[in-house]
């Protein structure tokens, strides 16, 4: 049911900041582009696209492969298994292709044993406590990245790990097997983030696939190095500074994941230049407040205090500017009525066909519905000749399941829509979007 609630988070992250780079201010005055331009991008995810997704869990692989955990390996690694000793290019390729394949192959059945049993946290995503406890572990792996403590692995298995392979076919495919564990210290938050991501997709595809995509990318520098013998950059502040920028974005998708707790006062708001500046201001003063470039291990006392209140605004910021972008524009909003048997009575009496939608305030899938379908402009006004009925099951009243029970339905979310003559016509109980359910109201009549 709320499988697919969370699904585009990472790709929102980055597609706020792609918006922001390009031109915020130009934007602005555009709410009916943003709102069409965010709306398509869920609808592709939800319909099962999941191209977008993969090239940008491959950038997050390649992101992953620029922090101090794995860049200082590359050159080195590179030359333990032969790569530069090749005598040809394409013997230095196939060495570094199959150091790739080492770190790809843990990964892959992770990813596919993650999708397979996702569906069993699907009643347990209903639960607020459930996101309280991922925001909590997503908070804990963000400050891990920050530098206030690390992720390792015993060292006694980093050595034997670090030990393996050799030069030649073999040694390169099991150093890459090694390396996949090795780097867990920095890959590990980044790939925790994937696989809960999976899990709530539950696509099998997307699971196998998608971490692939993660191990290429994670292993593109190492087989560039390694086949083209290219000298990298020298290691140096800049490895902490992406560390630090990826400890900002799991901070965000921990406040993501409290956002099911703040649909009463999500659902009040409407998209406004207030909390876009408020957003705007704190994410830019956020940078020289140092939530990037100091370092919380080394620094005084002061700069750790700037360092954590500059991360702190760098994550809200960034939260407030991706909330601002679901937000509906003003008067994108459909007018739900709460009367039911009124409103059903007056649906009978002038023939009119009804769209009656049971939600809750912890029902994350509800709110999705809310601030992508209900809200987008075609949807608003196609559902004008419909009467419109919510019934709000936050504290389930007996009434309230009783009207849930007529319908022989458990769960949420729930969408019922009704023909004019009363009969049913559809019945929804996921997350869709503005597109195939402006299909689906098009066909009630």
């Amino acid at each position: 049911m709320r499988r697919l609630r969370k699904a585009g988070l990472m790709e929102k992250v980055i597609f706020f900041l792609l918006f922001a780079v390009t031109g915020l201010s130009a934007k602005v005055s555009r709410a009916d582009w943003l709102s069409e331009a965010s709306n398509r991008f869920d609808a592709a995810l939800s319909s099962g696209n999941t191209l977008i997704a993969i090239g940008l869990i491959y950038l997050v692989g390649l992101g992953t492969a620029l922090t101090p955990c794995v860049y200082p390996m590359i050159a080195i690694t590179v030359s333990v298994f032969g790569a530069r000793e090749a005598k040809t290019k394409l013997e230095a390729a196939l060495l570094s292709s199959l150091f790739v394949l080492g770190i790809a192959t843990p990964f892959v059945p992770m990813g596919l044993a993650v999708a397979w049993t996702g569906g069993v946290f699907g009643s347990w995503l209903s639960l607020p406590w459930f996101d309280v406890l991922f925001a909590l572990l997503f908070a804990l792996l963000a400050a891990s990245m920050i530098g206030f403590f690390e992720l390792n692995l015993p060292p006694s298995l980093q050595n034997r790990l670090a030990e393996l392979g050799g030069i030649g076919p073999k040694g390169a495919f099991a150093l890459g097997f090694a390396c996949a564990f090795v780097a867990a210290p920095c890959t590990g938050p980044a790939l925790i983030s994937l696989l809960s991501y999976i899990a709530k997709t539950g696509n099998l595809v997307l699971g196998s696939i998608g971490m692939l995509a993660y191990a290429l990318g994670l292993g593109t520098l190492f087989w560039v190095v390694g086949t083209f013998a290219i000298a990298l950059p020298k290691s140096g502040r800049w490895l902490e500074w992406i560390k630090s920028a990826f400890g900002i974005v799991l901070l965000v998708v921990a406040l993501h994941f409290l956002k099911p707790l703040m649909h009463g006062t999500l659902s009040s708001l409407e998209r406004n230049h207030w909390l876009l500046g408020i957003g705007a201001l704190l994410f830019v003063l956020s940078i020289p407040m140092g939530a990037i470039h100091l370092d919380v291990k080394e620094g005084s006392p002061i700069e750790r205090l700037r360092k954590v209140s500059g991360v702190l605004m760098a994550a809200l910021g960034s939260f407030l500017l991706i909330i601002w972008l679901e937000l509906p524009p003003p008067g994108a909003k459909l007018v739900w009525r709460s009367d039911f048997e009124q409103a059903m009575a007056e649906a009978h009496t002038k023939r009119l066909p009804i769209i009656l939608d049971f939600g809750a305030e912890w029902c994350g899938a509800c709110g999705e519905l809310e601030r992508k379908t209900f809200s987008h402009p075609r949807i608003v006004r196609e559902a004008r000749r419909f009467v419109a009925v919510r019934v709000d099951l936050t504290e389930k009243t007996p009434q309230e399941e009783a009207l849930l029970a007529r319908y022989d339905q458990r769960g949420l979310p729930f969408v019922v829509l009704h023909h004019s003559d009363g009969r049913e016509a559809y019945r929804i109980t996921r997350f869709i979007g503005p597109e195939e359910m402006l299909k689906i109201l098009k066909e009630v009549h």
